[in-house]
């Protein structure tokens, strides 16, 4: 399979000033946007750049993979 966008995904959210709320059902974690307003799950091992791009979006982050 091929590597994981998570850890990258989770070093941007960070650096955007999100901060991780709870653990969520299955391998989600649950995150929450000070830019956008919004709490949006991230899952522990995002294989698409569309997915982890999708998380960007919730958190009011640009593109970046």
């Amino acid at each position: 399979m091929g590597q994981s966008f998570t850890p990258e995904l989770i070093r941007l959210l960070k650096a955007a000033g999100c901060t991780f709320v709870r653990h969520g059902k299955g391998d989600h974690d649950i995150w929450h946007s000070p830019q956008s307003g919004v709490t949006f799950a991230v899952d522990h091992k995002i294989l698409s750049r569309h997915t982890a791009n999708g998380v960007l979006k919730q958190a009011g982050l640009p593109k970046h993979f």
